[in-house]
């Protein structure tokens, strides 16, 4: 989490919104631990990752959501979800992602 501090200060001082994205749970395989996080400013803007690589698409569109709405949502991408091997999620496990709008 730490890493990603110098960029959502960036992005914020330059008056832009940002969503923060964290695993909060991980049922078998996963690609990354509980805490990863990824955080994305409002003109598509990444930091971080939640999952090295197989949904980080997916997650930077639900962001981007989240931004528009101002709700936060959460997010699963499991293997048996239809949507798993869509977004690049083939290591047979559940992933739970938490997307919010930070606020100002």
């Amino acid at each position: 989490m730490e890493d990603l501090l110098d960029d959502i200060d960036r992005w914020r001082a330059a008056g832009r919104r940002v969503a923060l994205a964290r695993v909060v749970g991980v049922e078998g395989s996963g690609p990354r631990d509980a805490g990863a996080a990824m955080a994305v400013s409002e003109d598509g803007e990444v930091a971080g990752s939640v999952s090295g690589g197989c949904v980080e698409g997916a997650v930077v569109s639900e962001a981007l959501a989240v931004l528009a709405s101002g709700r936060p949502r959460m997010c699963t991408f499991g293997y048996s979800d239809d949507t798993a091997f869509a977004v690049g999620l083939t290591c047979g496990g559940t992933v739970r992602v938490f997307v919010e709008p930070l606020a100002p």
